[in-house]
């Protein structure tokens, strides 16, 4: 059989879909001797359940043999095609199937997340009388994209990506299987090809098949002898493979999506754990997963502010420096300068007091609501004004001593006294606890000796 009659068939992903239960590769933790999937697929009971990870880690797969051991009718709705019409269809199905035949339906639904709510909602009543068995799959959180109502009807498993050696397990098979896959084609894969090839592949199963697949359609055009009269003509190198590769990412990052914002957090989580370390490696995978440099700029300004503060307020200036040198020098030059404050901001003290404080201000003005501003601090450019009395009593802090009109109260009467920023003992902010310290202590002097009088 040669390569172009072996491609003619089906995708090699497609072709190489697991037929039972011992071809499944992964998932132990759901899978194993006694873990809850391999239960329900041995006792033939399904139920609804939400598969949740990334792409080509089995779900389909997983919700075909579900239907399959358990005897059921297989229905699948691609949630991107699906109209509330079609949704009506399968459930219809799946109550003739299980009143009159007594017989289980396994509607599944790819990309569940893209179901709006209305959608969503046309399931609730058949799930909950339990004439159907939807099996959702979502590379999503379904926390956020399955309505509340319908998960909590759900039993959500988590997939996790493949290991290198689940992947070398998937891609041996394909390249021995002669009838499904490629074993009849005698292509031959260096060591270090093959190791490119399961990097390339991220955790996922099928983009690995379909990487192979490409490299296996490219090889077919391409017979010949090397030096020593080698035959070449299924022979995949590292320098092959690598061309094939060229032109387009392979990393997961999916912006918008629940691995952008895991990763987003985990740079955030890094810098203020103080760990350059770990704050440089998820900065070079949004990076090298196609992340927008200038969106991380900009988280990064906000990591200034949240979590160093004034313990250096230079990170700040740092930050929006590394900011305007992406925007003029664009990448990769400007990605070095983002590298750099990352590095900067995780190294240096840590204070989230301005964070809090701004927090604790915004609730008190959300509570309060509109208190009336101090006439002597209100602004008074006109006759009228001055004569309502706005601005009479105000003392000018540069006139008096060190700057500091103690007693002036500049606070609403209901909210006088109230405290909201408390700098901690880190960086310059331990000097600025140090400088309101000794206010506040002029403050207690002047008040006790008033008091005396």
């Amino acid at each position: 059989m040669t390569l172009v009659e072996t491609h003619a068939k089906a995708p090699l992903a497609d072709r190489m879909r697991p037929t039972a239960l011992e071809e499944l590769v992964g998932q132990v933790h759901l899978l194993g001797p006694g873990q809850p999937l391999r239960r329900v697929l041995e006792g033939g009971v399904p139920h609804s359940m939400v598969l949740w990870g990334p792409p080509g880690t089995g779900k389909t797969t997983l919700a075909r043999l579900i239907a399959e051991r358990c005897r059921a009718e297989f229905l699948t709705l691609p949630a991107v095609l699906s109209s509330i019409k079609e949704i009506r269809q399968s459930i219809e199905i799946s109550k003739n199937n299980f009143l009159n035949k007594r017989q289980y339906t396994v509607v599944f639904i790819d990309e569940i997340h893209r179901f709006n709510k209305a959608q969503q909602d046309v399931f609730l009543p058949h799930v909950e009388a339990g004439s159907m068995i939807l099996v959702g799959a979502t590379t999503e959180n379904p926390s956020f994209e399955v309505n509340g109502a319908l998960l909590s009807r759900l039993r959500v498993y988590l997939l996790k990506r493949l290991s290198t050696e689940e992947l070398r397990q998937v891609v041996e098979r394909s390249l021995q299987d002669c009838e499904r896959g490629l074993g009849a084609c005698g292509l031959e894969w260096t060591a270090d090809a093959m190791a490119a090839l399961l990097e390339a592949a991220d955790g996922d199963a099928r983009r690995a098949l379909n990487l192979l697949e490409i490299c296996a359609r490219q090889a077919s055009g391409r017979k010949g002898k090397d030096a020593g009269g080698t035959e070449t003509a299924g022979r995949i190198d590292r320098e092959r493979f690598e061309r094939v590769l060229a032109g387009g990412g392979h990393r997961r990052f999916d912006k918008g999506g629940d691995l952008f914002y895991d990763q987003i957090s985990a740079l955030h989580k890094s810098v203020r754990g103080s760990d350059p370390d770990a704050a440089l490696y998820w900065l070079a995978r949004m990076l090298d997963g196609g992340c927008d440099p200038l969106y991380i700029a900009r988280r990064v300004v906000r990591i200034a502010s949240e979590d160093i503060g004034n313990a250096d307020p230079r990170a700040l200036r740092l930050a929006l420096d590394a900011w305007e040198t992406q925007e003029r020098l664009g990448s990769p030059e400007g990605e070095l300068a983002i590298a750099q404050a990352v590095v900067y901001l995780a190294c240096v003290p840590k204070s989230n007091a301005v964070y809090r404080a701004m927090q604790a201000a915004a609730s008190d003005a959300r509570r309060h609501g509109t208190l009336e501003v101090p006439l002597h601090l209100r602004n008074a450019p006109t006759r009228l004004m001055r004569e309502l009395g706005h601005g009479q009593g105000y003392r000018y802090a540069h006139n008096e001593e060190d700057a500091y009109a103690v007693g002036e109260v500049y606070f609403p009467a209901e909210l006088a006294g109230s405290r909201y920023y408390f700098p901690t003992d880190r960086g310059l902010e331990a000097r600025i606890a140090a400088r309101l310290a000794q206010l506040r202590q002029r403050e207690r002097k002047t008040s006790d000796r008033n008091g005396d009088e």
